[in-house]
Order: C-alpha cells, then structure tokens, then sequence
C-alpha cells in the first residue's frame, strides 16, 4: 500500500484562505489531507500546498486542489508517491521538543532532556495542527503561563479549534479542578485529541478537573452553549474564522473573563482585536513569537439590570444575554 502527495505553489494569503469544508474538497471521496508552508522563509508569495491522498491523484483531484490556490495558475503540479512508512518520517521530520514557560512539549522519539520542573506533555505530530513548534500554540503557551504566574484563576475554560488538545491539557495542568471543554471542527481532530488525553494522563468528563469534548463549528454545539460562560476562551484558529467567530466568541465570555487568541499574523493583529471590541473586549497582552502575535483580550464587566445571568456547569456564572451561537 502507499500514498500519494500533489504539490502546488501558492501565496501566503492563499494559504489561510483555503475552505477546508469547501464544496471544492467535500467533493473528493476520500478527501485529501492538506497542508501548507513556506518555501522561502518570511516571503508570502513562496508558500506550497501539499495534498494527500490514499490513491493516485487524477485530473478531477488535480483540478479541484487547483482552484484553492489561483496564484498557481498554470504551474505543474508535482505528483509522487510516497511509501505508507514515510508518513511518519514525514510528521516527525525536523520537530524538536519545545519549551514554553513551565511547558516542555515533546513526541514520543524526541523526549531529550527534559528540564527540572517542568510540566511535559507528549504530543505526537500527524493527524491535527498543534504539536507546540508553531509559534501560534508556543505563544498560547506563554500567555496562559503568565496569567498563572500572576495569580488568575480559571474555573470554566474552552479551547476552541483544539488540534491536538494541547493547550486544554497546557490549561487544565494550570488550573486542575476547572471545568474544561475542548472542541473542533474536524472529528478527527477530537478523536486525537482523545487519544493524547489517554496518554497525558487527561481525565475526560464533565466534571471538575475533566475534559469534555466536542465536535463543533465554532460554538455551535449543544454542549459547548450550555457550559457557557466561560471565564477562559483559548482559540488558536485563523484571522478569518477568529473575526467571523468574534460574536458568538464574545458572547459565550463571562464579564471580566479572558480571551486568548491566536493563529494571525501581525498584519492582522489590529483587525482581529478591533473585531472583538465591537462586542466589548480590550486589548490586555501581547506575546509576540516571530511573525504570529498572540492576543490577550478582557471583557469589560457590565453593571445594572441589563446583565442577563446563566448558569455554567457549576451552577454559577454571569453572561450579557445568549443567542445563538
């Protein structure tokens, strides 16, 4: 048996543009597992797509992955095949461990030596984004290290667009009797992320100190609304979805909570938080990790009659109204 990768040139735009539930993919029976990367450092018009398929790509697959990126135009596209053994090789190629605050990050053959207190978490590079070497996940690392370090506490939190689970794992370790929730929009990503609770030694559940999981666009869950408000929001998405989500985001926020954003380049920074004061959120931190800026956002309490209250899993929490989400 083996696999098969196509490969494109593309734009950095194009890159964070593309539709993963496009109707262009969702045509594809079985759809192709894709990924994007710079070919020349710092340069968003050198940027590639590869897709991968379990059989010979044909002129309708090649013609399908051709309209995510325009820019490519007419170029040649690069079809090979590719041993089913290389698809590890390929995932663990050039990952390092990495060390993040009080976090040190690692896949099962690159554990190295780990440093003296230090909480490690094994995350295996392959099916979902998020083994902490992008500087979005390390930023988010970061940025919920400080906020422990400076005594905040976080009693019901989500991590939306999961991945792997790691920044949930990274938050319930800070915050171990919170109530924790960790969703996404791909299942396979909640199926990983199942698995790397498993091995991190993550309870799941829905009760203080566990994980309870969810396949969801966005918020749009019944599990994810009724265990609003939350007091921690981690999203490490993309500037696109991060705007379009900025509404439902900031409504399932409790007052005074935080929000932790990430996935935008610096070029997007500015609208992305300008998004999220529209609904009452302030700019509060800013960990900056090369060209992917991770945002802190607070919102602002509300006073007076106009506050709507609900409760969270515990029975408790405040909430400025609640739509749908």
């Amino acid at each position: 048996m083996s696999s098969w990768k196509l490969t494109l040139p593309c734009t950095r735009d194009e890159a964070e543009a593309i539709d993963f539930e496009g109707a262009e993919l969702l045509a594809l029976d079985p759809a192709p597992v894709l990924l994007t990367s710079e070919t020349v450092p710092d340069d968003p018009a050198n940027w590639q797509l590869e897709a991968y398929f379990e059989t010979k790509p044909g002129k309708a697959d090649v013609a399908a992955i051709r309209t995510l990126v325009p820019s490519a135009g007419k170029a040649r596209p690069v079809i090979e095949q590719l041993p089913d053994e290389d698809w590890v090789t390929l995932s663990q190629a050039g990952i390092e461990p990495v060390h993040a605050g009080r976090f040190y990050v690692h896949t099962s053959g690159n554990r190295g030596d780990v440093p003296a207190g230090v909480k490690t978490l094994q995350i295996e590079a392959g099916r979902a984004f998020g083994t902490g070497t992008h500087e979005t996940t390390s930023g988010c690392l970061l940025t919920l290290d400080a906020m422990r370090a400076r005594g905040e506490v976080a009693r019901n939190l989500i991590d939306v667009g999961t991945g792997t689970g790691l920044l949930a794992f990274a938050a319930l370790h800070l915050w171990p009797n919170a109530y924790a929730t960790a969703s996404d929009i791909d299942p396979v990503a909640v199926e990983v992320t199942a698995e790397n609770a498993a091995i991190n030694g993550v309870a799941l559940g829905g009760g203080p100190g566990q994980l309870a999981l969810a396949a969801a666009a966005g918020l749009e869950h019944e599990l994810l609304i009724a265990r609003a408000p939350y007091d921690l929001i981690i999203a490490n998405v993309l500037a696109g979805p991060l705007i379009d989500l900025a509404p439902s985001i900031s409504e399932a926020l409790a007052p005074g909570g935080t929000l932790i954003v990430a996935g935008l380049l610096n070029t997007q920074a500015e609208r992305v938080a300008n998004a999220y004061r529209r609904h009452g959120l302030r700019l509060a931190g800013r960990v900056a990790q090369g060209d992917w800026p991770t945002l802190r956002l607070r919102k602002r309490v509300r006073y007076g009659w106009g506050r709507t209250t609900r409760p969270g899993p515990d029975g408790s929490g405040l909430a400025p109204g609640f739509g749908s989400w």
